[in-house]
């Protein structure tokens, strides 16, 4: 199937064709033409398989233009996927005059209220910044036709379910409701029967959680070795763009600052940071301005940046749905990636736990010497000197400096010169920079019968990390962050702008014994959910095993 054979009005279609898109993904197949019939829909795939462009294209599509009133709401739970919603909605409604506009915590409010008085069909919002501006009566929803709760597991844990509520009581009854989620939790059911009439369950299943695209490997490495192993995986691997993740804001601020002394083009984001400073970060990323972005979890949550090549994972997420989201980050949109994982000796447990729950082994990686890496700068530095040579634009400059150029050639031997040059070029192992990252105490981990990968687990992998590390050559078989205070003190502030608590999404496993009990009292599995759903009144479709 096409996009052309979905419907769609000309405008949209041309600006799908205009973005590149010939063919739907398998939750847009789905979703489209049921948005388009006016049905409430469930849309439940992993990350990065198009969710947006499914609930935005059919929404785009019934927007009346000549209306000047808000027709459609999109809640998101974050700052981040509020921004990448609203320009994936404007690009795609550009065309057919669509105005977009999105509000979040952490910027003017009053700015925000002056871009919806000058006028909007769709906003899109986090639910904290939406309630604030309902409470203002700056937002009216009284003409709300479409309401898209994207991501809404993610809202679920980080405690937005009393706001969103609250939002969707004020929309009309008579309206259309379109609800995305990569989980199905009771709670997200509950909604589903509560807010939504006969609502249509579309589940694309996946044989594994992650996404087949992405090569999965690990390094068994100790703490104080983590950095050096991983800039000289860089040099060798040379990624386009890449996704560093940390466990807390001051290790992103380390590691972001400890990149740059070794000539990477490094940012970092985390909850810490104002607004503007991450979008622009954001925005640089997008464009190539910078290639490595070193981020906390909830930071990078949401964020669809094509052409990311590399996720590394310096610290062991910990719990493995945060792995899941991590890795999501790449692969995307049929392109293939690669996710590498820094693990402790004692932390290779949670080895086992994240391959538990994805139902994928991930593979021991050798990593590269320093001398490998310095071989891997050098090609990389003569690559660059023969482009160089070939491009016209630099050699129409040579002219200028042509008679230093015979002095020199006097005075020194070609090979001389050729040495100078690739000695500026490159940096020498032995004189780079020493960075200091201050040392984060591992993962605990008690492996006991059934839990956590341990004994009686399926995947402790205590014993056997020193052997999958040898496995062929660096290259031969490649193939909860911001847990340091930053919610609490954001939710300290202002109850009612949830949106702005960048410590995260609210780890409902922190001081409870449940985690205990799901991971050790059932060997470490998740339950499995069927179409038991019926009974909550859904209409299962499943697009078999993409």
């Amino acid at each position: 199937m096409k996009f052309t054979d979905l419907n769609l009005s000309e405008d949209i279609q041309s600006a799908v064709v205009a973005a590149g898109f010939e063919k739907p993904s398998p939750i847009q197949e789905l979703t489209i033409p049921l948005a388009l019939e006016g049905k409430d829909v469930i849309g439940q795939a992993q990350t990065g398989t198009g969710k947006t462009a499914a609930f935005g294209l059919p929404t785009l599509d019934k927007i009346r233009t000549e209306e000047n009133t808000i027709q459609a709401l999109v809640i998101a739970p974050t700052r981040e996927l509020a921004v990448q919603s609203q320009e994936e909605l404007f690009r795609f409604g550009r065309d057919k005059g669509v105005k977009v506009r999105s509000v979040y915590g952490g910027s003017s409010i009053e700015k925000q209220i002056k871009a919806l008085r000058s006028g909007a069909h769709i906003v899109v919002g986090t639910p904290g910044r939406l309630l604030d501006l309902i409470k203002r009566k700056a937002l009216k929803l009284n003409n709300i036709e479409t309401l898209i709760l994207d991501e809404a597991d993610e809202m679920l844990n980080m405690g937005f379910l009393e706001d969103i509520e609250a939002i969707i009581s004020r929309v009309p009854e008579e309206r259309q409701t379109l609800l995305f989620s990569a989980t199905m939790p009771d709670a997200i059911k509950r909604i589903g029967v509560q807010f939504m009439k006969d609502p249509e369950h579309v589940k694309i299943k996946a044989k594994e959680l992650t996404n087949v695209n992405v090569d999965q490997y690990f390094i068994r490495v100790k703490e104080q070795e983590k950095f050096d192993t991983m800039t000289r995986l860089m040099d060798v691997d040379q990624p386009e763009l890449s996704i560093v993740f940390g466990r807390t804001k001051r290790r992103v601020d380390e590691l972001t600052r400890g990149l740059k002394l070794r000539g990477f083009r490094a940012e970092g984001i985390h909850g810490d940071l104002d607004q503007n400073k991450r979008l622009r970060v954001i925005r640089d990323f997008k464009n190539d301005q910078i290639d490595i972005l070193v981020a906390t979890d909830v930071a990078a949550r949401g964020l669809d940046i094509s052409g990311v090549t590399h996720v590394y994972n310096y610290d062991i997420p910990q719990d493995p749905e945060s792995y899941v989201h991590r890795i999501g980050r790449t692969g995307r949109a049929g392109q293939s990636g690669q996710s590498i994982t820094f693990v402790a000796p004692n932390e290779m447990g949670y080895l086992g736990i994240i391959e538990n729950l994805t139902k994928k082994r991930m593979k021991g990686l050798k990593p590269p010497t320093a001398q490998e890496a310095f071989q891997a700068k050098k090609k990389v530095a003569l690559k660059k000197i023969e482009r160089d040579f070939a491009d016209e634009a630099i050699r129409s400059n040579f002219d200028k400096f042509k008679g230093d150029a015979v002095k020199l050639a006097q005075e020194f031997t070609p090979e001389e010169l050729a040495l100078y040059i690739l000695s500026l070029t490159v940096q020498d192992p032995d004189s780079l920079p020493e960075v200091e990252i201050a040392r984060e105490k591992p993962l605990p981990f008690k492996p006991s019968g059934g839990g956590f990968g341990g004994k009686g687990g399926k995947g402790g992998r205590g014993n056997r990390g020193r052997d999958n590390n040898r496995r062929g050559g660096y290259r031969g078989d490649r193939n909860r962050d911001d847990r340091d205070g930053g919610r609490r003190g954001d939710q300290r502030r202002d109850r009612n702008r949830r949106d702005d608590r960048e410590g995260g999404r609210r780890d409902f496993k922190r001081k409870s014994n449940k985690n205990s009990r799901d991971f050790e009292g059932k060997g470490n599995k998740r339950p499995h959910r069927t179409s038991n759903e019926k009974k909550n009144g859904f209409v299962i479709r499943n697009k078999g095993d993409k």
